[in-house]
């Protein structure tokens, strides 16, 4: 991937790499503390397209570039200190291994690719550590491994890609509905159970139902993490990328459909099903749901995530980036958990021989 792909926003005051600051809303250097209102970075991004860039080229056939055969492997070289950056295809903001910068690879961001909006980060790192933390107390089972520092340091801020689906679904469902009585006399007691066939129709509007587009992300988990309060979207924009990861989509919007009219129709026959009242059950026998004024938006979304991997397996955490809702997967440690087993079983034989001695006496 050539240089004219990575973008990396530098300080007008000191030329370090900046990034987005969650709490101030703004650019922020980490050398010289100079902060940049991301809007009037628009004009710095056009600045920086419009320039010349160098040619330097080699006309050499030592070594070999990545083929397709190699898998999803992408190379491409930092503009802050040349060092050679591997990612993946769908890499469009990471970090450089060898200076720190924030690279943004626009050409993962343009065209069809490009998001129509982003929710940028609330909470920062140091918030997302403190909540994992949390979610650990009280677990005294868990793995060392999982409380270290290292292992907690290790969280780091990932925008998701996310299709967005918007629609007016006119649904029309019946119900079998059920009513029960009950009575008894000398010798039985009796259960009636009446049963009705109940219809309702109705139409409902929906605002951007939220299916990921990513295969690296499990979609159970991001669903645990939802909701996100699209008021607080803005306009997409890569400044709000800097000094985060960030994935373009690999699941396209037709593939991620399916889920999507799933939630729709389970959404709206729930809805339907509580207008369906004084009877003892209600269950839906038939769905009819057609969908219209249907459009799909492609955002980018806010999420800290942390993969541990434990005696073979990955144990995955997710915390939404807005709101800080957090989920995650905890094993238990063999070892303590027949440690903790053996001082409850001593304890308890040791109570039964008090207990017994009392009684002796």
């Amino acid at each position: 991937m050539s240089e004219q792909n990575i973008l990396e926003y530098k300080c007008p005051a000191c030329g370090g790499t900046v990034s987005f600051d969650s709490h101030t809303q703004m650019m922020k250097c980490p050398y010289c503390e100079s902060e940049f209102d991301v809007e009037a970075l628009k004009k710095h991004d056009a600045d920086l397209n419009a320039e010349p860039k160098e040619d330097m080229k080699w006309d050499t056939d030592a070594g070999a570039e990545w083929r397709e055969s190699d898998g999803d492997v992408v190379v491409f070289n930092c503009t802050s200190c040349g060092g050679e950056i591997i990612g993946e295809k769908t890499t469009a903001a990471t970090f450089c291994p060898y200076c720190g910068a924030n690279v943004i690879v626009k050409g993962a961001l343009s065209g069809s690719l490009k998001p129509d909006l982003v929710i940028p980060f609330k909470l920062d790192k140091q918030a997302a550590k403190q909540a994992y933390s949390a979610h650990l107390k009280g677990k005294t089972l868990l793995p060392k491994l999982f409380k270290s520092e290292a292992t907690i340091d290790s969280v780091k801020g990932i925008y998701v890609p996310f299709w967005l689906y918007d629609c007016t679904a006119d649904a029309d469902v019946r119900f079998k509905a059920t009513r029960t009585t009950s009575w008894s006399d000398s010798r039985n007691n009796y259960v009636k159970t009446d049963t009705y066939s109940v219809r309702r129709a109705g139409r409902v509007g929906f605002c951007g139902v939220p299916e990921d587009g990513s295969v690296k992300m499990d979609d159970a988990m991001m669903e645990s993490i939802e909701p996100f309060d699209y008021s607080q979207a803005v306009d997409f924009q890569t400044a709000y990328l800097a000094g985060f990861f960030a994935d373009k989509y690999d699941v396209t919007s037709a593939d991620c459909a399916p889920r999507a009219n799933e939630r729709i129709k389970n959404s709206t026959v729930e809805l339907l099903a509580s207008t369906v009242t004084g009877y003892a059950s209600c269950t839906p026998e038939a769905v009819n749901i057609a969908t219209s004024n249907a459009t799909v938006r492609y955002a980018l979304l806010p999420v800290w995530t942390l993969t541990v991997k434990y005696k073979g397996e990955d144990h995955f955490f997710a915390m939404n980036g807005q709101t800080g809702k957090l989920i995650g997967n905890l094993p238990v440690s063999r070892g303590k958990f027949w440690a903790f087993f053996t001082g409850i079983a001593a304890g308890v034989t040791a109570l039964g021989s008090v207990i017994v001695t009392l009684v002796l006496k």
